[in-house]
């Protein structure tokens, strides 16, 4: 038997490290019990993986530690009908077998921390492949079969970089992992690093065979602590298994690698910007050309890649370009992995094949929205994608069909809306985020997205003015067309579609200083309905600044000149008789 507690951040977060002490103290063998990283359904966390004796598979969701007592009888006594109640539920099983999973393909079974449970699900033989069966053209070869792109957002042909890296002049090279993951809402880098850092560092090792490299350099998040551990103990024992240092396997191949903990600026997810950042240079984007792969990390041929990137890589040599090519459609190969949050069902990680739409994602997949509410649009890359509506919810999901939305793929992040999300207000929530995040360089996103965000906040505070969508337009052509860097360049996304596909909601703020989902305070008016009230008084109890009155079984009345519109009263009323204008 063996027990296997998974510890990613989500399920750390949710009790995890209490649950596998409790677990721990009741067991006789403690042997059997390991951990292991994130499966994905960060809603189910806790999760414990039972293995019986003849390796199937048990696995119990929303553990707590009270259930460790069930846990260890259960796996005692070979009797799984002691922990039925937190057995995982069928329809939390298809939320994994609807997936297809290859940078994820580890997550959630392995130990992180142990390089020998890689090594026995494959691990390093495709470094070892690529070292002695391929040349490194012909590395990049297979990579450009397999039509993979860039998963950091771009979507930019692989091989065509690691190509333009190895044809570049020089001895001195360097591949660099972008684990710099900042958009709100994305987590899909963090739980490959910390659930599978293995396939990272295989997945470079391969790439700096292929462009002649000699050190691999991970910049992370320093706000990432776990992955940051789980990966440097990897890159320990990579080192004493022989995966990592000089003459690689026996070869002629050497290379080092070492982490560089980012300081969390947004910005240096752009590459040129990332490589200051490395050379101890505040985090500002480069003007290109030229590009990285002609003089990039100290001006020399640099190759920049993200996480998931990479976590492709060695699935790539070993099952061969067109076992890849052959999913997705003609302009998107492959898988593409996705962080559903916001108000969703089933939040957690999503890998499918490109050619699936938003509608599979959503709500096949996703469960739908929560608390049976309806679904009103999906932000698709973060604070520099788009909003995507109902109305094209059957999207397919690639590169090209996304962007001629309006949105675009980025990372891989989907922060789900309901009905009652302002979308005047949500974007204003983003350009706050590019506006704190802008690094000041260039005039048109220091300044612009600034401009913008004022005429936004004067929006949802009611005091929007006629032209004000029409000058909100004007300024996100000018900053698209003038921002040095993808964050400007992106900036104006959401602004642009949610005018685009909820221009009404716009109208209704200026025009008829109304906010239709009920959500802008400013233009919020709450009220006792007296039909309803049935004179509790918990109303008046629960607000903080006493703009509730009235006498016991009678109906009660907000003063509306006190009312800081904090919402505690309709909270707490049971007879739905707070009423919001």
């Amino acid at each position: 038997m063996r027990i296997a507690v998974g510890q990613g951040s989500c399920g750390i977060a949710a009790g995890a490290l209490k649950v596998y002490s409790a677990i721990e103290n009741l067991l006789d063998n403690k042997d059997c019990l390991s951990v292991t990283g994130c499966i994905g359904m960060c809603y189910a966390e806790p999760i414990v993986d039972i293995y019986d004796d003849e390796n199937n598979l048990h696995r119990l969701t929303k553990v707590k530690p009270e259930d460790a007592e069930n846990i260890v009888n259960a796996v005692k006594n070979n009797d799984f009908s002691l922990v039925e109640n937190i057995r995982i539920s069928k329809e939390d099983e298809e939320f994994l077998l609807k997936q297809t999973r290859i940078a994820l393909r580890n997550c959630g079974i392995i130990n992180p921390e142990k390089i020998d449970e890689y090594i026995n699900r494959g691990g390093y033989e495709a470094i070892k492949k690529a070292l002695t069966e391929m040349s490194a053209e012909k590395v990049i070869e297979e990579i450009k079969t397999s039509g993979l792109a860039g998963r950091g957002g771009a979507g930019f042909p692989t091989w065509f970089k690691w190509n333009a890296a190895r044809q570049s002049k020089g001895n001195e090279k360097y591949l660099i992992c972008n684990a710099d993951e900042g958009d709100p809402g994305a987590f899909m880098d963090r739980a490959v690093i910390e659930s599978d850092p293995h396939s990272l560092i295989e997945g470079m090792l391969i790439g700096a065979y292929a462009i002649g490299a000699k050190e691999c350099i991970v910049y992370v998040r320093a706000e990432y602590p776990l992955a940051i551990v789980r990966l440097e103990n990897a890159i320990k024992q990579a080192e004493s298994k022989g995966f990592i240092g000089n003459n690689i396997l026996g070869t002629d191949f050497s290379c080092s690698f070492r982490i560089k903990a980012g300081a969390g600026a947004f910005v240096c997810g752009e590459e040129t910007a990332l490589i200051e950042s490395l050379e101890g240079e505040r985090g500002m984007p480069r003007l290109k050309p030229p590009f990285p792969a002609e003089a990039g990390y100290w001006l020399k041929p640099s190759n920049i890649n993200n996480v998931e990137t990479f976590a492709n890589v060695a699935w790539i040599i070993t099952n061969g370009g067109e076992a890849f090519s052959a999913m997705g459609t003609e302009d998107s190969k492959g898988t593409k992995v996705f962080a559903l949050t916001g108000k969703i069902r089933r939040g957690g990680l999503v890998e499918i094949p490109m050619g699936r739409t938003l509608r599979d994602v959503i709500f096949d997949i996703g469960g739908g929205i929560k608390e049976g509410k309806k679904f009103k649009a999906v932000q698709m890359g973060g604070p520099s994608g788009g909003c995507i509506p109902e109305e094209l919810l059957d999207t397919v999901i690639d590169y090209k069909k996304l962007s001629a939305t309006g949105a675009i793929m980025g990372s891989g992040g989907m922060v789900v809306m309901d009905e009652d999300t302002c979308m005047v207000n949500m974007v204003k929530f983003f350009l706050d985020f590019t506006t704190k995040e802008s690094c000041g360089k260039c005039v048109h996103c220091r300044i612009g997205t600034k401009r913008m965000y004022e005429i936004l906040t004067r929006i949802v505070s009611g005091n929007g003015e006629d032209g004000d969508i029409e000058l909100l337009e004007e300024l996100c052509l000018g900053i698209k067309d003038g921002a040095l860097c993808g964050l400007g360049q992106t900036a104006p996304n959401p602004v642009l579609t949610t005018i685009r596909y909820f221009r009404d909601e716009y109208v209704a703020h200026i025009k008829e200083k109304r906010c239709p989902a009920k959500e802008c305070a400013d233009l919020l008016t709450y009220s006792i309905n007296k039909d309803k009230c049935v004179g509790c008084s918990l109303c008046s109890k629960k607000c903080p600044v006493n703009a509730i009155s009235g006498e016991i079984k009678k109906p009660f009345t907000i003063d509306t000149e006190k009312c800081i519109k904090c919402g505690q009263c309709k909270t707490v009323c049971r007879f739905g008789a707070v009423e919001i204008m």
